[in-house]
């Protein structure tokens, strides 16, 4: 699918600057408010992942109570609803910006390939939406787990499709060195791929949390809470850095000389 996303936005570059004219980029148009959506996505996501590290501080301090440390775990798990899902609507909104751009509408036909990427990016936030909901029913291992083939899904085809654009001379037939979509194309699958270490990491966090709960804190149970994010910090600032670094790429476009 986004192969055809990565040929046609870099050799749409080529001819941008003689249909930039029919294409309003001011004002209040599909353009417009393609590129709010993405602004508004990138920054729930980074301020989403603030404010769950920030709330993840007091589920650490030992000295609190048990009571108070569940309610900042409460605030730490509804404060991750921003960013788990502003990385799963990221790339649709990539791609809405891609079509509603320049020339955008020659590579999509009539809009069926945008529909598509919606209809996709949709079911997955279904299936997140309730692993969300449905933790401690019989039902929550289903969406648990089609939500993670979806994530392994979406991080190898991401990585693997901007991996060879970066190396590849001319990537799909296209000779106008698309090698900052490429990077960006990657950078989102390495997100997604940084977000499955942190659901690995955080393993021991959920039986650890429990006992805390129910028989109090021993240095076992500090162990698991602590240990379990302390491991997956790494992983969230890497989260970071690749979500600015996509940023900036989407902005500066380095290389292209087109636009």
């Amino acid at each position: 699918m986004f192969s055809p996303l990565l040929s046609g936005a870099a050799s749409s570059a080529v001819e941008v600057s003689s249909a930039a004219a029919a294409t309003s980029t001011h004002g209040l148009s599909m353009f417009t408010v393609a590129i709010v959506l993405h602004i508004v996505l990138f920054v729930y996501w980074l301020g989403g992942d603030l404010g769950v590290f920030y709330s993840s501080r007091f589920v650490m301090k030992k000295e609190l109570s048990p009571e108070t440390r569940a309610i900042s775990a409460k605030i730490m798990m509804g404060c991750d609803l921003a960013p788990r899902f502003s990385l799963i609507l990221f790339g649709a909104s990539g791609v809405t910006l891609m079509y509603y751009g320049p020339l955008g509408d020659k590579f999509f036909l009539n809009g069926w390939g945008l529909a598509a990427v919606w209809v996709g990016t949709l079911v997955w936030v279904y299936l997140s939406l309730q692993e969300a909901r449905t933790s401690g029913q019989p039902s929550h291992h289903f969406f648990h787990r089609g939500d993670l083939v979806v994530r392994w899904l979406a991080a190898a085809a991401m990585m693997g499709f901007g991996l060879f654009a970066l190396v590849v001379n001319e990537p799909f037939g296209v000779d106008t060195n698309p090698k900052w979509l490429g990077a960006k194309v990657l950078a989102y699958g390495a997100a997604i791929f940084c977000g499955l270490m942190i659901r690995r990491a955080l393993v021991p966090f959920g039986p650890a949390f429990g006992a805390l709960l129910a028989t109090g804190s021993t240095p076992e149970v500090e162990d698991g809470i602590n240990g379990s994010i302390k491991r997956s910090e790494p992983w969230v600032y890497a989260i970071w850095a690749l979500v600015l670094v996509a940023a900036i790429l989407g902005v500066i476009k380095p290389g292209q000389t087109a636009f």
